[in-house]
């Protein structure tokens, strides 16, 4: 008979978002928020499906200093289905001897919510699915922990599903495949029906039966050729050795965007605006890390910082890198300054050094940006 489960992944609870906390702690607060809602979300969805089980593979919590308020919300947030909720050690929450696993079992923690602690099968839907766990027991593992998968006994007639946190051998980026490596043909090995993975943060399917889920709640900027993230993965197979069918849904709430822009005019600034405002219909929802780059006239700057400050105040965050925006100020700009004396002097001395370039360059723009700012103010005062 048939098994149907969501495969999840990397919901990495009680997240800080360091960096962005600097930036914005308000703002940031939510996106950490959020991840427990994701849980919600996949509860409701598990429900409405009649799933067998939530199967989550490693990185349930961010550190094993989560608060307990948190491992608290986080049981709340799965109060939504009935079934078992599978839930593996990863990376970030091993299985110490004493960790954030055994700090929740010291809670009243549901029976259906079951931390898979130790390589051993974990039976569910009346003996059609078996769930054969790889829980990592400390930060990183040299050898194929998954080859204990190899040797797990189930019965004839259950669907062989195997859970593991780590990177696949030869399918990942090089820096990705450092520590905790699963060999590529781990679900022939074993001879599994599917080999749900996390560790990978976008959804992705690895190798043949083979998928990495991602996480529900995307928690980072990525270029855009990278798997996306914010998905959950609702798996169905007929039996043992049935093709497995997964259908990915997004469930994410926050949308994140990494964007680079070059500023020279009054017609980039038009397309500042239509770059952000194409990005999403539900602004609101946009986490944004924007790098603006070029040579902006000073007079164009206010109109500049007005424009982001417009946007600061639609998108949910918005992170502006503008180091690399260097102030042009040109002849029709330094139009009615005093046309001789020191202070043309100094100005004729700074638009030299500026036409050199390079740091010297950079360092005298912006000195005449100072320097117009002031004369100017000083004029209106």
């Amino acid at each position: 008979m048939a098994v149907r489960f969501l495969h999840s992944a990397d919901w990495q609870i009680g997240k800080v978002f360091a960096d962005l906390v600097a930036h914005d702690s308000d703002r940031a607060a939510l996106l950490k928020i959020e991840r427990v809602r994701a849980i919600e979300r996949m509860a409701r969805l598990a429900t409405e499906h009649k799933l067998d089980c939530v199967v989550v593979a490693g990185d349930v919590f961010d550190s094993h200093t989560v608060a307990d308020d948190v491992l608290r919300r986080t049981l709340n947030a799965m109060t939504g289905f009935a079934g078992p909720w599978l839930l593996l050690p990863g990376n970030h929450d091993a299985a110490l001897g004493e960790s954030v696993w055994t700090r929740l079992l010291r809670l009243p923690v549901p029976k259906n919510v079951i931390p898979m602690l130790t390589p051993e099968p974990v039976i569910c839907a009346d003996g059609r699915l078996a769930v054969l766990p790889a829980p990592l027991c400390r930060r990183h593992e040299s050898l194929d922990i998954t080859e204990a998968l190899d040797d797990m006994v189930t019965e004839a007639g259950a669907v062989r599903v195997g859970v593991a946190h780590g990177s696949v051998k030869n399918r990942l980026p090089e820096r990705s495949e450092a520590v905790n490596e699963i060999a590529e043909d781990r679900a022939k090995r074993a001879r599994l029906d599917y080999l749900a993975l996390g560790d990978w943060h976008g959804t992705l399917q690895i190798a043949d039966k083979t998928y990495y889920a991602g996480t529900p709640e995307p928690d980072r900027f990525k270029d855009k050729d990278r798997s996306p993230s914010g998905n959950v993965l609702l798996c169905h197979i007929d039996g043992p050795g049935a093709a497995p069918q997964v259908e990915t849904i997004p469930i994410g709430h926050f949308q994140w965007e990494k964007r680079a822009l070059s500023l020279q005019s009054a017609e980039d600034l038009a397309m500042l605006d239509a770059l952000l405002g194409g990005l999403s219909t539900s602004p609101e929802r946009l986490v944004v890390d924007l790098t603006l780059s070029g040579s902006l006239p000073v007079s164009l700057d206010d109109p500049l910082r007005g424009l982001l400050a417009d946007w600061q105040a639609k998108l949910h965050l918005l992170r502006v890198h503008d180091s690399g925006l260097l102030p042009e100020v040109n002849d029709a700009e330094l139009a009615g300054l005093p046309t001789e004396g020191l202070l043309r002097s100094v100005i004729a001395d700074l638009r030299g050094k500026q036409a050199v370039g390079g740091e010297l360059g950079g360092e005298a723009r912006l000195a005449l940006k100072l320097l117009l700012s002031e004369y100017r103010q000083a004029e209106r005062g």
